[in-house]
């Protein structure tokens, strides 16, 4: 019986360009599941995205909606991420057919647990322990109604989160987060973060710079900004680079307070790639430890040494891949100790070996569509004999002869 390989996708945002964390994931999942063979329905919330002919070409069909960003985020239950993304057509094309469904983040869940879609097999990305995140959020943020709004979001996610439970699957995306969904909903597996990087491109020999990279817009990457330059960076009188888009003026005005630190802040994507290359130590840190950081998979495909603190890296299946520091002093002594250290032919290998057969995109889709319930292509038409006389009746007919969908 010929398995008609289907599913809905649903993006919290619209995935193309892939130029930061949470629609990297998705952009690259679609391609990998493209070139596998799987006809994609995508289902798209845009709030200042274009739609994509890049998407049309890998994907059966492309829908958008509209973002619903002028509810209060004060009223109702709901956490905003998610009360924001609700549609009657997106649910009006779920039900043109009997596909599984893959929910992308916590956020795009409204429909998770709609009573109409009860017998899909419905599948949950997850990109973070949301409520963590948001907490974290709230930690470092400085202005009052943004700290409060994060407050607001986190507590309403730890209560939401139990609509998991309406998903046949949880795929989450480190053994962090797979360990804790795990143990709260059960159906759980760890499918690694989909990325860009098809092959290990690490040059050989010195760089010029230390690289500290990322979304200076995002509280969590301007605090470990601000922590790498107060106490790491300032005591030393090396070259470093901080590249990333949006920072804020107290990041400026630091920065600009030391001769030996420069600040890139209009880079575009393929710029920040060249910089990661071409320096000699690629710094990363991090205060959150849920989720996986796609910037560290980005330096160690393309940077040579690789130096974090222990909760960018710890249970992600890379730390050996790093050289971890737990306080500044053993930044700085790391950075004294790589600054002039070739990167050898031999660890160029060693990447290329652990990368051959860990986070590689093939592998992981593999993985995804083998977990994934696939109708028969027959099924649907079946579905639609049974709903036109004695539905509930001929429904169970079905579904008791076929033994394939999944309750």
């Amino acid at each position: 019986m010929k398995i008609n390989r289907t599913l809905h996708i649903i993006a919290f945002d619209v995935p193309f360009p892939a130029n930061y964390g949470g629609v990297i994931d998705i952009f690259y999942k679609i391609k990998a599941l493209s070139e596998s063979g799987v006809n994609i329905i995508l289902h798209c919330f845009e709030y200042g995205r274009n739609p994509s002919k890049v998407l049309s070409d890998l994907c059966k069909k492309v829908y958008y909606y509209p973002r619903k960003t002028f509810k209060n985020f004060l009223y109702g239950n709901l956490p905003y991420i998610v009360s924001t993304r609700d549609s009657g057509e997106l649910l009006e094309n779920l039900l043109k057919d009997h596909h599984p469904i893959l929910f992308e983040g916590l956020h795009s869940t409204f429909y998770l647990k709609h009573p109409d879609l009860k017998h899909r097999f419905k599948i949950v990305r997850t990109h973070n322990v949301e409520h963590n995140y948001y907490h974290h959020l709230e930690m470092v943020e400085k202005n009052f109604f943004k700290r409060y709004f994060f407050k607001l979001e986190s507590e309403k996610l730890k209560k939401y989160q139990i609509v998991l439970k309406h998903a046949d699957l949880i795929c989450t995306i480190s053994p962090n987060d797979t360990s804790y969904f795990q143990k709260k909903f059960g159906k759980t597996i760890f499918i690694p973060a989909f990325h860009a990087n098809n092959k290990v491109e690490i040059k050989e020999g010195i760089g010029k710079f230390i690289l500290y990279h990322g979304n200076l817009a995002i509280g969590e990457n301007h605090e470990a900004a601000m922590y790498l330059i107060n106490e790491v960076f300032s005591k030393q009188t090396l070259p470093f680079i901080i590249a990333g888009s949006h920072p804020k003026k107290e990041l400026r005005q630091l920065a600009a307070n030391y001769d030996h630190i420069r600040l890139v802040d209009d880079g575009n994507t393929e710029q920040i790639y060249n910089l990661i290359a071409e320096a000699q130590i690629n710094v990363l840190y991090t205060e959150q430890d849920t989720g996986i950081k796609l910037k560290l998979l980005n330096a160690l495909f393309t940077g040579r040494h690789c130096i974090v603190n222990h909760k960018m890296v710890d249970n992600t299946g890379l730390e050996i891949l790093c050289s971890i520091a737990r306080n500044s002093n053993q930044f700085i002594k790391l950075i004294e100790e790589f600054w002039e250290k070739p990167f050898t032919k031999t660890q160029v290998r060693q990447r290329i070996e652990f990368f051959e057969n860990n986070f590689c995109n093939k592998y992981s889709v593999d993985e995804l569509i083998a977990a994934i319930t696939f109708l028969p292509s027959q099924n649907e038409l079946a579905q639609k004999r049974a709903n036109t006389n004695q539905p509930q009746k001929a429904n169970r007919v079905v579904n008791a002869l076929l033994g394939l969908l999944p309750f």
